[in-house]
């Protein structure tokens, strides 16, 4: 086979063009495949656009390594690229004395990861930080903030295309095999053809579609533990005359399933709750209205104030979880493939929060792989 690119990036969401943008500016011929019309449109899109300090991952592992580092890699890129963004701060509520001492172990935790400034203030020192914020105490994170994710992922794209990069839309992977001294990937097309693209490596940034990927490529997930599991989490946005206001995100306790329903803003000021949990074998996207009550309790927790009748459906996200229902930490799987016979193959596995934030490290983590390749 010869090679038409040194390496095939599959997926067009935040993390495969910021792969993407890191092999090009690095000097290597890239095409990106995209099956969607557009970029970023499934995991990126459906997001709390939240970039994270780096408080809830076990020191040590990819999710704090990467959100650590890309955190502060993702602020100076949209300072130098203008990329619409807010280091606005977030506290996280104890609601009861147990609570209390979870946010001593997060503190902790997230002082060892290389999350800054973090510190607990008591109850009243919550409200004079958030009036309408009520609890025991909280753990101040000055370091969280929000970004606009497809201003952020555009910036990517423009990158990966100023050095060369080939962004191919409406592009599906439907085969992916080893051709040496590569790869062969047959692609379909938006008129159902199909042509073969050969790279010398691929990486497999597919989101919530990296399972068939994977699989395409000779993975068996099921025998090295890589069952994926699709993870709804539902949002509802604050009426606008409702009356709560919020200077910074307000996060529960984080809980078994994720990090609870919290209280994000946009770089509008409008206020969203969410998302919640729940483990589903098919996209869809629809937010269950009747859910309203369900969120207004959740949020009444630090949000005394907050009813049901001001929350209106908003939108819904999917995420790719490598732990299943009541499972514990899983971390990121970001590797090549050399070790089982697949080399040049970049799998990313289970990029889920806080996949957005670590973007940028995972994209050099991605060119350090390959460099041999």
């Amino acid at each position: 086979m010869t090679p038409d690119c040194d390496v095939a990036v599959v997926g067009g969401g935040v993390v495969g063009l910021a792969a993407a943008a890191a092999l090009a500016r690095a000097g290597r011929s890239v095409v990106l495949l995209e099956r969607h019309d557009g970029l970023a449109r499934e995991i990126t899109s459906r997001n709390s656009e939240v970039v994270h300090a780096g408080l809830y991952y076990p020191p040590g592992s990819w999710k704090a390594r990467l959100c650590v580092a890309g955190r502060e890699a993702l602020y100076a890129r949209c300072e130098r690229l203008r990329v619409p963004h807010r280091r606005l701060g977030k506290l996280v509520v104890a609601s009861t004395p147990a609570e209390l001492e979870v946010l001593e172990r997060l503190r902790r935790t997230g002082t060892e990861n290389g999350a800054p400034g973090l510190e607990i203030v008591d109850g009243r020192a919550l409200r004079k930080l958030e009036p309408d914020v009520h609890g025991l105490g909280a753990l101040v994170s000055p370091a969280t903030g929000i970004v606009d994710a497809h201003a952020l992922a555009v910036s990517y794209a423009a990158e990966a295309e100023a050095h060369g990069a080939v962004l191919a839309l409406r592009s599906e992977v439907v085969a992916l095999e080893r051709a040496a001294p590569g790869w062969r990937l047959e692609v379909r097309g938006p008129s159902g053809e199909s042509a073969s693209l050969g790279s010398v490596a691929a990486v497999n940034a597919a989101g919530l579609a990296c399972a068939r990927v994977a699989e395409l490529a000779g993975i068996d997930l099921a025998a090295r533990g890589l069952r994926l599991h699709w993870c709804k989490g539902d949002y509802f946005s604050l009426a606008p005359g409702a009356p709560i206001h919020l200077q910074r995100l307000v996060y529960p306790v984080p809980g078994v399933s994720g990090l609870g329903i919290h209280a994000t803003l946009d770089l509008g000021g409008r206020i969203r709750f969410g998302p919640d949990a729940e483990y589903v074998e098919h996209i869809d996207y629809a937010v269950e209205p009747g859910k309203a009550n369900d969120f207004a309790a959740a949020g009444g927790r630090y949000l005394p104030a907050l009813r049901p009748e001001w929350l209106a459906p908003d939108y819904a996200g999917i995420r790719p979880r490598l732990a299943g229902p009541g499972e514990g930490f899983r971390d990121f799987v970001i590797e090549e493939g050399s070790a089982y016979g697949l080399p040049g193959l970049v799998s990313l596995i289970g990029i889920e929060s806080p996949g957005l934030t670590a973007a940028p490290a995972i994209a050099d983590r991605v060119v350090a792989l390959l460099a041999a390749i």
